[in-house]
């Protein structure tokens, strides 16, 4: 059996446990993901998803969790620079993961293997009905916008309001009728982008924005849904979230300061 503690915020999670998916079908073995409920993702994974059959999962509150520690030191584990180290743009090199022992525990937030299928992470009947009422307001055609501040150094230096605004001028020029629908962690972030854009602006207004808390990790995936239906998106510099919006159902993406934006 393979292990798989996904680390860090919900689209980390998601790409290590597509990644974790692919190496365990080149190993033969079956994935098992330690789920830890924390500061970064207050939410249990069944919170969020319908059952899967990909992947066994359980759910752990402390990294002193028994049963999570009597894994992680019963087989032999690797993190994140083992795989930073290890890699290529196909993923894992061929001969390091056919290196690895049988009994192999993973700790990691990388995405370590190429995997466009998230049929694993099927949203819950509550976030999709959801996600259906908000993007029934999309109309003939509705932009993303993903705007990444509090901790991301690089989104914020890169992928500056401006940057944004500007984006967002060049797809009303070409295409007037175009609607926003924007997801952000910076509540005055949007206050702008209304005040710049009156009625032009969609987004789920009383969104729960705390990371360790239930409603606001499925308010995230909320977000994350509703960005993936969109026909583009402007997006935050080195952001998994934005990525991942965009890579769910194969939608353009340019990102909000590059030359292409």
């Amino acid at each position: 059996m393979l292990i798989l503690q996904p680390i860090g915020g919900l689209c980390n999670r998601m790409r290590a446990i597509n990644s974790a998916l692919i190496l365990a079908e080149k190993r033969g073995e079956k994935l098992h993901v330690l789920w830890n409920v924390n500061a970064e993702l207050g939410c249990p994974f069944e919170e969020l998803f319908l059952p899967t059959d990909r992947f066994t999962l359980r759910n752990f509150h402390t990294k002193y969790d028994p049963g999570k520690l009597f894994l992680q030191f019963t087989n032999h584990r690797i993190g994140n620079e083992d795989i930073r180290s290890n890699r290529d743009e196909m993923g894992l090199k061929k001969e390091y993961f056919e290196s690895l022992p049988s009994r192999l525990f993973i700790a990691t937030e990388e995405h370590f293997f190429p995997n466009h299928d998230y049929s694993a992470f099927a949203p819950s009947a509550e976030i999709l009905a959801r996600a259906d009422a908000i993007t029934k307001g999309y109309g003939k055609r509705c932009v993303g916008i993903h705007i990444r501040r509090t901790d991301n150094k690089p989104a914020i230096g890169k992928s500056s309001t401006d940057a944004f605004v500007s984006a967002m001028e060049k797809e009303l020029t070409a295409h007037p009728e175009t609607v926003f629908f924007l997801a952000t962690d910076d509540l005055s972030e949007e206050k702008k982008l209304r005040e710049l854009f009156p009625d032009k602006i969609l987004s789920h207004e009383d969104r729960d924005l705390s990371r360790a808390s239930v409603s606001g990790i499925k308010d995230a995936l909320l977000d994350l849904i509703c960005l993936s239906r969109t026909e583009k998106i402007i997006g935050s510099f080195f952001s998994s979230f934005t990525d991942i919006a965009a890579d769910m159902n194969g939608i353009e993406k340019i990102i909000a300061g590059e030359d292409n934006a």
